[in-house]
């Protein structure tokens, strides 16, 4: 088992970094957009979908609200993501109090439309734009950089979770994510604001911003984590789906990511840091 998650992340590893460092941006909103699409696939199955007709037409759908995406500003998109995973916040924390609401299966499919767009919304602008004053952060390394926050929010998490967890994040939701280790990966998480200030020579003021802002994603990262756990209690299934041997289906890969893209990206953009190439 341990052999066939290895190979995988491995093969994952190769995809993402040719995917997202050897594309033009046309060409990475098409691998984005598979990626995606499989993405929808598997919330359309927890949704309620079962058969593949059903779940075609939500992927198409999902993929319609993306392609029309590019007639409209992105900063109102972005705005719904951030304002969706802090509601995911409240709603991971009081469940299972709003059961009625996860139990509608065209509720639930609304919420995997508000988990995919913003966050294609958030990484196809990634890929265009950087941060002001910091020009080694921009385009397919922003991307990078939003995807490390999650990564080391996580590795930070399992660490000092297994050496320190005792309170439960969200026992009814994730039973196996403490406090300790939540405050575990957002330690971690504060090498890379850190390390970018040093590469770039940012100045003080900078740095703040972009420490506030990386810790705020790493933090709602947990949140997107937890709201597909949430998504597969219901459903009542154990992995988004079988498509990556020893890790489950896409959503299992990509959910922090969900999170933390949108959320970081608005609020680049509404602290006037994110610059347009």
């Amino acid at each position: 088992m341990l052999k066939q998650r290895v190979i995988t992340a491995l093969v994952l590893v190769a995809v993402f970094g040719l995917g997202l460092f050897a594309t033009s941006p046309d060409q990475f909103a098409l691998f984005l957009a598979f990626i995606f699409a499989l993405g929808a696939w598997e919330l359309g199955a927890m949704s309620g979908l079962h058969s593949a007709p059903q779940k075609g037409l939500y992927v198409a759908m999902v993929l319609a609200l993306i392609y029309l995406l590019q007639f409209f500003p992105v900063s109102p998109v972005l705005t719904i993501g951030l304002l969706w995973w802090l509601l995911c916040t409240v709603l991971v924390k009081i469940y299972p109090s709003g059961m009625a609401l996860w139990n509608k299966p065209g509720l639930r499919m609304l919420a995997g439309v508000l988990v995919l767009v913003p966050a294609w919304a958030a990484l196809m602008q990634a890929r265009v734009s950087m941060i002001d004053g910091m020009p080694g952060l921009s385009g397919a390394w922003l991307i990078f950089y939003i995807f490390v926050i999650v990564w080391l929010a996580d590795i930070g998490a399992y660490f000092s979770g297994k050496r320190f967890g005792k309170r439960k994040l969200a026992p009814r939701v994730s039973p196996g994510k403490s406090i300790e280790g939540l405050v575990g990966g957002l330690i971690a998480v504060l090498v890379l604001p850190v390390g970018v200030a040093l590469a770039t020579g940012v100045e003080l003021q900078g740095l703040v911003m972009l420490t506030i802002v990386t810790l705020f994603a790493a933090a709602l990262s947990v949140v997107g984590d937890l709201t597909e756990s949430l998504m597969k209690r219901v459903a009542g299934v154990k992995d988004s789906g079988k498509l990556l041997p020893g890790h489950g289906g896409i959503m299992d890969r990509i959910d922090s990511v969900t999170a933390a893209a949108p959320v970081f990206m608005c609020m680049m953009m509404l602290s006037g840091w994110l610059a347009g190439q």
